[in-house]
């Protein structure tokens, strides 16, 4: 919903401001789902918000649940007709954890990641960030559950949208509206130094992952255009001082691809990488999710990447993979328009590979 322009409606009619406050209450609280809801106000007023003002900026055009439940992935339209895609991850503890878009594909290009193959087609506003949390709390409404958790992790580079971003996580911790903790949500960047500096300055507590992938520059290139503009020689003082600022831990993702960043020399390279000076961090060891460009790693070679991370002294887990059955895991976000049909994930990737 676009609550500016509710405001300026509600003061063209001379309204008194406590109309604003029922909308407020029942999109954010109650999770009302159209206009109709609102029963606070007028049939009449409803009707004459409803001709200047659609309830929602995004409209689902089709979920895919995972056979045992885990994972939902919903396929939205935006008001332009842009496509993004946003994913529910329910946890065996009673976490639900909605993985949001922030940007019509992404610009970054990392080579193991379906979303950047799309190329970015504009940011998201702040209230189509929101509004896939929000989707998902009206799904998870009847079944008496609730969003706990929110990760910046979907399509698109957070930090490439910073100001929408932050006005997205700043409406969702509203105590009177959303009301979700900032430290139950996360943002994930690729490394844009200017953005994790700016971060370290907010007064909001959000937690902060890097995708790192990799401990030395020769490696991470190969894979992380980013890396050309931010290498580890700008990125990792960046994150030092946030970590000093802030006091807070820094997660880094570690997606493992056979035979390029899953030998013993690359533990040893990110051990050395995240030496005394970056022992606030937790590693995050990840399963790569094919988009046919790289061979995934064992399961057997990721547990001992992960021991051996452990016998160098760094932090780390392997990370529980979800929704990779409907292409909803981790780099598998991708949306193309090919003919007038829209192709998700793997299936878009193709399409992509394809045409070139």
């Amino acid at each position: 919903m676009d609550i500016q322009a509710l405001e300026a409606f509600l003061q063209e009619r001379g309204e008194p401001k406590f109309r604003l406050s029922q909308v407020r209450q029942a999109f954010f609280v109650d999770f009302v789902p159209a206009w109709d809801g609102v029963t606070t106000w007028s049939k009449a007023l409803r009707e004459a918000a409803e001709a200047r003002i659609p309830w929602n900026e995004l409209e689902p055009v089709k979920t895919l649940e995972a056979p045992n439940g885990d994972t939902v992935k919903t396929l939205f339209s935006c008001r332009d007709g842009k496509k993004i895609e946003a994913v529910l991850m329910r946890h065996e503890d009673g976490r639900n954890t909605v993985c949001v878009s922030s940007q019509v594909g992404c610009a970054m290009a990392c080579a193991f990641c379906a979303t950047g193959t799309m190329g970015v087609k504009r940011n998201l506003s702040a209230m189509e960030i929101v509004e896939q949390v929000i989707y998902y709390a009206r799904w998870l409404k009847p079944k008496n559950e609730r969003v706990t958790n929110v990760v910046l992790m979907g399509m698109g580079e957070p930090f490439a949208n910073y100001d929408n971003v932050m006005s997205a996580l700043r409406i969702l911790n509203d105590h009177d509206g959303f009301n979700l903790g900032a430290r139950h949500m996360s943002i994930s960047t690729c490394g844009i130094v200017p953005g994790i500096l700016k971060l370290a300055d907010e007064d909001l507590q959000v937690n902060l992952a890097i995708s790192i992938h990799a401990g030395t520059d020769e490696v991470r290139s190969k894979f992380m255009p980013v890396n050309q503009a931010y290498p580890l020689s700008k990125l990792m003082p960046a994150i030092k001082t946030y970590m000093e600022k802030t006091n807070r831990k820094v997660m880094f993702e570690y997606l493992l691809l056979k035979g390029v960043n899953d030998r013993i020399e690359d533990a040893q390279a990110l051990a050395d990488l995240l030496g005394p000076d970056y022992r606030l961090v937790h590693v995050n060891v990840i399963k790569y999710h094919p988009t046919e460009l790289f061979d995934a790693t064992g399961k057997a070679e990721r547990i001992a990447f992960v021991h051996q991370l452990h016998e160098l002294g760094v932090p780390a887990t392997h990370r529980i993979t979800f929704g990779e059955d409907i292409d909803a895991a981790c780099g598998q976000l991708a949306v193309q328009e090919v003919g007038g049909e829209t192709k998700q994930g793997l299936d878009a990737v193709r399409v992509v590979r394809q045409k070139a």
